[in-house]
């Protein structure tokens, strides 16, 4: 089970991840009815949980596992924006018998850009933790608008660290366009229902050492398109789209089944996965 606190909107929420590698449902929706997965019980079942939650979904493949979403917000049903301008959820996850994790994401979303950042702290523990929070401070901060500049910023602020990788995604509500710096190993992919696409990284190390020249990777922004950052604490040969029907449902669905399947348990682990709906 993952715990969250998280923001939206300015809007306060917890957010459950439930995740297992039991058989499956053949029917989700049909288990989701009161008194389904109830009978005999207390009644604390899958329809009772959709009720008490202001997000709530389900998906399960038979024999390959179920994951169960719940989101409840501060606020009583707080209304958002239809459909959101942007999203973008953040899965980070410590590497198993760590109190801390030395990933770290951060993201920020303005009237003309969404900038975001993922990390990995060097190793993993309290200083890869260290160094990661100086990266996000860091990232809060830079007043650039261009990942190659942003990166450089967090470089020079980061130094006193064991350093870290990392990698810059920015969009231009603008120009309807996507750029994407990254140093040392983190995964960047755009994602559709049918294929992905890979980008890579420069090798380095944020804080210790990065090539004098970069380069940002540009491509336009397209509808349903999402931008996915990962961690090398996720394993690399992921097909989103091999999932049946997950596009239908939450970021966060998505970012955990990737992680159910494919996560290491060796090293911290993260995955973001973004998506502009505001495109014209």
């Amino acid at each position: 089970i993952l715990v969250r606190v998280m923001k939206e909107y300015d809007e306060t929420a917890i957010e459950l991840i439930s995740i297992d590698n039991g058989p499956g449902m053949a029917e989700p929706l049909r288990m989701i009815e009161d008194g389904m997965s109830t009978s005999n019980t207390l009644g604390n079942g899958l329809g009772a949980m959709k009720r008490l939650s202001d997000t709530f979904q389900v998906y399960s493949v038979k024999d390959w596992g179920t994951i169960v979403l719940s989101r409840v917000y501060r606020e009583d049903k707080p209304q958002f924006p239809q459909p959101l301008r942007a999203e973008v959820r953040p899965l980070i996850i410590a590497k198993p018998g760590e109190e801390v994790s030395g990933d770290g994401a951060y993201f920020t979303l303005t009237a003309d850009h969404l900038k975001i950042f993922l990390g990995d702290g060097l190793g993993h523990g309290k200083d890869a933790h260290a160094a990661v929070r100086a990266a996000i401070r860091a990232f809060r901060t830079s007043p650039e608008k261009n990942p190659i500049e942003i990166i450089r910023y967090i470089h020079t602020e980061v130094k006193k660290t064991r350093g870290l990788v990392g990698a810059v995604a920015v969009y231009s509500f603008k120009s309807n366009t996507w750029s994407i710096c990254g140093v040392g190993n983190i995964a960047a992919r755009t994602q559709n229902a049918l294929a992905g696409k890979a980008y890579l990284s420069y090798n380095g190390i944020i804080g210790m050492n990065i090539p004098g020249s970069l380069k940002e990777q540009l491509f336009p922004g397209e509808r349903g398109q999402l931008v996915i950052l990962c961690s090398d604490g996720i394993r690399t040969r992921w097909e989103l789209q091999k999932y049946a029907g997950i596009f239908k449902y939450d970021l966060s669905v998505m970012a955990a089944a990737i992680y159910k399947d494919h996560a290491r348990n060796t090293d911290d682990m993260s995955v973001v996965i973004a998506r502009v709906n505001a495109i014209s």
